[in-house]
């Protein structure tokens, strides 16, 4: 069934301790891309490209508005530039999952924070697949 993605009912991100919070409220938008690598295996008795299928990846870019309040957005990223700890994350829409046991986990990049002219302050968290488990989907 097509559906919008609206009301997500989970995007949970480990703070610096490993305890999942829930900051849907604070993120506006994000992109994730869960990708697999390529081999081109195209011998010279083809006409066209043979492929085969290598690892699975994971990146994601998430968007937020700043939230310095308690186990808020501010709280759970403020570490990512001090600490080099995997995350777990869980995200959920209409009953499908991705971030579920075993856990596949994210090293968050960069807590970008930009005050915009008009005096928005806003944040970027990049992130990508820290431990090699396969990132993957599951339903409720």
């Amino acid at each position: 069934m097509k559906e919008s993605g609206l009301a997500w009912t989970a995007m949970s991100v480990d703070d610096a301790t490993g305890t999942l919070r829930d900051i849907r409220n604070d993120i506006t938008n994000f992109t994730f891309a869960t990708p697999r690598g390529v081999q081109d295996v195209t011998g010279i008795d083809k006409s066209a490209i043979e492929r085969l299928l290598l690892l699975a990846d994971m990146s994601t870019n998430w968007n937020g508005v700043f939230n310095d309040g308690s186990n808020a957005s501010h709280d759970v990223f403020k570490s990512v530039p001090s600490t080099s700890v995997a995350r777990e994350f869980s995200l959920t829409v209409s009953g499908q999952t991705l971030g579920t046991t075993p856990q596949a986990m994210l090293i968050l990049t960069d807590y970008a924070l930009t005050r915009a002219q008009t005096g928005e302050l806003t944040w970027t968290v990049p992130g990508a697949l820290a431990n090699g488990v396969v990132p993957t989907w599951t339903s409720a």
